[in-house]
C-alpha cells in the first residue's frame, strides 16, 4: 500500500515538472503565513469564491487588509448593468488571483470546478500570477496538509467541459495541463 505522504510527493513532483512551483505545508496557518510573501504590496488580487479560501481566513486577509487593490470588494460594489465591461476585466487581469482547484492528479494536472467561470481567464493567462491553496485531501492524501503551487503568466492548455447540473444550471470544468 502507497504511503499518503509518497503520493503527495509525487503530486509534487508532477506539479514541478509542468512548470508550477510547490509547497507543501504542514497546515493552513502556515498557507495563511506563506502567501503575503509571494503577492506585491499593492497588487491588485483577486480571491477566487471558494470554501478553502473563505474557511482559512486567507479570502479576509486579502480582501480587506489594505496592502493591496482587492478585485473582489471592487466588484461586487459595481453595477452589473452599466459596468459589466469593467467588471469584466477586473476579474480577467488581475496582478495575483488567489484561489483553490477541485483536484488535483498524481501527473501534474489541475482539475477547476466553477459555478460562474469569473475564474477561468485569470488562472488561463489573465492573472501575471496565480496562487492556489490546495487542501492536501484534493488529491485524496491526508487532511492535515496544504499544498500551495503558483505559476507566473503563460499560456497553459485548456480543455473546457461543459455538463448540466441539476438545479444549479451550468457549470464549467475545466482540466489545465
Amino acid at each position: 500500500m502507497r504511503h499518503p505522504s509518497d503520493r503527495l510527493e509525487r503530486t509534487a513532483t508532477a506539479l514541478t515538472a509542468n512548470g508550477f512551483a510547490v509547497e507543501i505545508l504542514d497546515d493552513v496557518a502556515a498557507a495563511r503565513t506563506r502567501i503575503p510573501d509571494l503577492i506585491p504590496e499593492d497588487a491588485s488580487v483577486f480571491t477566487s469564491a471558494g470554501e478553502s479560501l473563505r474557511l482559512s481566513g486567507i479570502d479576509a486577509d486579502i480582501n480587506s487588509n489594505g496592502r493591496y487593490r482587492a478585485v473582489k470588494p471592487r466588484v461586487l460594489g459595481m453595477d452589473r448593468a452599466t459596468q459589466a465591461d469593467e467588471i469584466r476585466q477586473l476579474l480577467a487581469s488581475p496582478d495575483v488571483v488567489v484561489g483553490s482547484v477541485a483536484a488535483l492528479t498524481e501527473t501534474g494536472s489541475l482539475v477547476i470546478a466553477s459555478g460562474s467561470g469569473s475564474q477561468v481567464p485569470a488562472y488561463s493567462g489573465g492573472a501575471a500570477r496565480v496562487i492556489l491553496i490546495v487542501g492536501a485531501q484534493k488529491p485524496a492524501i491526508n487532511a492535515g496538509r496544504a499544498v500551495l503551487c503558483w505559476w507566473h503568466a503563460r499560456i497553459i492548455s485548456v480543455r473546457t467541459f461543459v455538463a448540466k447540473v441539476s438545479m444549479a444550471g451550468v457549470r464549467t470544468v475545466m482540466n489545465a495541463e
